[in-house]
C-alpha cells in the first residue's frame, strides 16, 4: 500500500486526473461488450435489418388508368426505345429518368403481378427493377407522390409511358401530370418535344 501511495505522489497532476477517467472508460466499454448479443456485432444487426427491406411495386389509380408506382408513390415508367429485359438510357438520360433500383427483395403490392417484377444488371453492376421486361424508371419532373408529368414525353429518341399492371404501356394523358407541377415547371430534356406530356 505505501509503495502506491508513494507511486502516486511521484506522478505529475494530469496523470493523476486522468486515472479515474480512464477506469470509468474502461468500466464503460466492458460494460456495453456485456450487453452486446454474443456472436453478433451492432454493425452487423443494423445491416440485417436494412437488407430485409427492398425495392416495392404498387399501383395508383389515375385519371388514365391504374398504373404502377414505388412503395412511396413515386410513379415509374417505361421507355420506348429499351428492349425486353434491355436498357438503352445511361448518362444524360439516366439523369433525367433515374433507373428504378432493385434493392433487396423485389415486393408487388396493389394489383401488380409478382410473377412480372424482375430485375436487369446495368453497365455499372447495378441492378434495375422491370415489370414485364420493361425497364422502369422515374422522372425527375414528378414533383410527389402520384405525380405523371413525364407522361408521353419524347425525350433521348423514344416516348416515355405509364405502365399498366398488366405490363403494358398507357398512352393516354393522366390528370395528375399537371396537378401541382405545371408543365413550365419541368425541366427541359435534350432531344426533347412535349416535355411536360404531349403524346400525338
Amino acid at each position: 500500500m505505501k509503495m502506491i501511495h508513494s507511486l502516486l505522489a511521484r506522478m505529475p497532476v494530469p496523470v493523476k486526473l486522468g486515472i479515474p477517467l480512464a477506469s470509468a472508460l474502461l468500466a464503460t466499454a466492458c460494460g456495453s461488450a456485456a450487453t452486446a448479443s454474443p456472436g453478433s456485432a451492432p454493425a452487423a444487426g443494423s445491416s440485417a435489418s436494412a437488407s430485409t427491406t427492398g425495392t416495392v411495386i404498387t399501383t395508383h389509380a389515375g385519371s388514365a388508368g391504374t398504373f404502377l408506382t414505388d412503395g412511396s408513390g413515386r410513379t415509374v415508367y417505361l421507355w420506348a426505345k429499351d428492349g425486353m429485359n434491355m436498357s438503352d438510357c445511361s448518362g444524360a438520360c439516366a439523369a433525367a429518368w433515374p433507373p428504378v433500383p432493385a434493392t433487396g427483395k423485389l415486393t408487388a403490392s396493389g394489383s401488380v403481378k409478382a410473377s412480372a417484377l424482375g430485375t436487369i444488371t446495368r453497365s455499372g453492376g447495378t441492378k434495375q427493377a422491370t415489370y414485364d421486361g420493361h425497364p422502369l424508371y422515374y422522372f425527375v419532373g414528378d414533383s410527389g407522390p402520384d405525380q405523371t408529368a413525364g407522361q408521353g414525353s419524347d425525350n433521348f429518341g423514344a416516348k416515355w409511358w405509364l405502365v399498366a399492371p398488366s405490363g403494358a404501356r398507357i398512352t393516354a394523358a393522366d390528370a395528375a401530370s399537371t396537378a401541382g407541377a405545371p408543365a413550365s415547371s419541368a425541366p427541359a430534356m435534350p432531344g426533347s418535344s412535349n416535355a411536360g406530356g404531349g403524346w400525338s
